[in-house]
């Protein structure tokens, strides 16, 4: 299953050094998990974003999951890619980019064509082959026909496609130089959110989170002195504090660090898709490591 990873740490720019994959000298089973690809996605001291991402497996690409990637950013998203749509390169690899933001995924949505035609001449926004960036294209639409109201366009466009097309799961993570949302919908994924004080839960710690079998690792030394907030698909540590989202609840972390959240999407998806309804191949891709 492919993991979503984002935080902020807005205002302040944080040091994070950054490892997407094990890689291990053997090609251990573990190694074989989200095989497709690794991305991170974060914005430079002048607001430009800026991505790092390869569309093989650690086992693959040793030189590339082994590199601590040392930069420093208000925002990050970063995902590890198990392919359901799309071939295996470097355009279907998230995070994807659109007018200076960041996206990535985690679900299926079928009925491309009928998005294709929603998305219009928006569709020459999308490079590449996924479903993924079609539903970026369509918040990318909605959010400039909202006047830049990122929020309101990830929920209108989240609420066309529950109400249009086939879905399996809308998670995602989106950000901005100072800003970060998140989307659980419906409730076939966990995402999670840690409001996370300086030092975390003992007060005088850096961050240093490890995903469940170190397929994700993430640290920011500066934060044990500086708050933050992290998104992610799974609890990471051991802190109290992880909540799940609700079922269609969308997460916004303002530049500030205040917290809101709202149920954007309260209904279940018009035409809901279970595992035995995706292809073979669409349905390894969500079924939890």
């Amino acid at each position: 299953m492919c993991r979503l990873f984002g935080m902020s740490s807005a205002p302040r720019r944080t040091h994070a050094t950054f490892w997407l994959l094990e890689a291990p000298d053997s090609l251990s089973e573990q190694s074989h998990r989200d095989p497709d690809g690794t991305g991170l996605g974060y914005f430079d001291a002048a607001g430009r974003p800026q991505l790092h991402k390869a569309p093989l497996a650690a086992y693959q690409d040793r030189a590339f999951a082994q590199q601590a990637r040392h930069v420093e950013s208000a925002t990050f998203v970063a995902h590890v890619r198990y392919a359901s749509t799309g071939g295996l390169v470097a355009r279907n690899t998230h995070p994807f980019r659109q007018h200076d933001r960041l996206f990535a995924h985690n679900g299926v949505i079928e009925g491309l064509d009928l998005l294709d035609a929603r998305l219009g001449g928006d569709l020459a926004l999308v490079a590449g082959d996924t479903d993924s960036e079609r539903f970026f294209a369509l918040i990318t639409r909605e959010t400039a026909a909202r006047g830049g109201d990122v929020g309101a366009g990830i929920a209108a466009a989240a609420r066309w496609i529950a109400e249009h097309l086939p879905v399996y799961a809308l998670n995602l993570v989106l950000t901005t130089p100072d800003g970060l949302w998140a989307l659980r919908y419906p409730d076939t994924h966990a995402l999670y959110v840690l409001e996370r004080a300086a030092g975390g839960q003992h007060g005088d710690r850096q961050l240093a989170h490890t995903g469940s079998g170190g397929r994700l690792r993430v640290r920011a030394a500066e934060l044990a002195g500086a708050p933050a907030v992290v998104v992610a698909s799974e609890r990471l540590d051991e802190d109290p504090g992880w909540r799940p989202l609700g079922p269609g609840e969308l997460l916004h972390v303002g530049p500030d660090l205040a917290v809101s959240s709202t149920t954007a999407l309260p209904q279940p998806p018009a035409h809901r898709l279970t595992l035995a309804d995706l292809r073979p191949e669409a349905a390894a891709s969500q079924t939890p490591s």
